[in-house]
């Protein structure tokens, strides 16, 4: 767990590391905002002391959320290279738009074919280097306009592969139509993306309907503070 002793008004503008366990539901942008208020109203901090966080997590996930202030902002995108570790549930049987359960299913499957060594066998075909589209409700920008902006007007867009590694990939239970899993995997990979063409292997479809962020680099979500956490540790009217 984090110490106190780092939440005063010299050590947050000096320059901090710190580890929020992001809630279900809440935006990057969201929480970083909620942590800016409670600090700038608590210690007296100037209205653009800098702070920012290092990767987003989406709305529906859960997890791992790391905020730099100060002079450690300049160790974002340092942070950001690092490996990620996720755990979350894939539902096999039916696709999204978005690939979660952000839109609702639009296409169903069959999946009585789809054994325990099948789906093993499959995530071997995801581990090490691979080829990855990201979903087109994504926040990536095409001709000036964020993908989720197509994809909410109905405009179909070209989506360019790219290159992601998976570093390790562990089914830890098989309770169908859900697979919950556990992924090590390098910057930029979508796991979204991956349920959806993990759901394709299978010859069927599959959505993420379950996303938490355990582990950035050495930083893991045992160490974090829930913002509510982090509030009642923050010292009262610092001046």
């Amino acid at each position: 767990m984090q110490d106190i002793n780092q939440f005063t008004t010299e050590n947050i503008l000096t320059g901090q590391v710190l580890l929020i366990d992001k809630p279900l539901t809440w935006s990057s942008f969201q929480a970083v905002n909620k942590l800016k208020y409670m600090l700038k109203n608590r210690l007296g901090l100037p209205k653009k002391f800098k702070i920012g966080h290092a990767g987003t997590l989406d709305p529906l996930a859960s997890g791992l959320l790391i905020v730099c202030t100060g002079k450690f902002t300049k160790k974002i995108t340092e942070i950001q290279a690092q490996t990620k570790e996720y755990t979350g549930t894939i539902h096999v049987g039916a696709t999204t738009p978005s690939y979660d359960l952000e839109t609702a299913i639009h296409a169903t499957f069959p999946t009585d074919h789809i054994s325990e060594e099948l789906i093993h066998e499959t995530v071997k075909q995801f581990v090490g280097e691979i080829d990855q589209k990201p979903p087109v409700f994504s926040a990536i920008k095409k001709d000036g306009k964020r993908l989720y902006e197509h994809a909410r007007a109905g405009e179909e867009v070209e989506i360019a592969a790219r290159k992601t590694t998976i570093h390790e990939f562990e089914i830890t239970r098989i309770a169908l139509p859900e697979i919950d899993f556990r992924v090590q995997c390098s910057k930029g990979t979508y796991i979204r993306s991956l349920a959806y063409d993990f759901g394709l292997a299978l010859k069927s479809g599959g959505h993420l309907t379950a996303l938490r962020r355990t582990k950035i680099g050495d930083y893991s979500v045992e160490n974090a503070l829930t913002p509510e956490q982090f509030d009642a540790l923050i010292p009262k009217n610092e001046k």
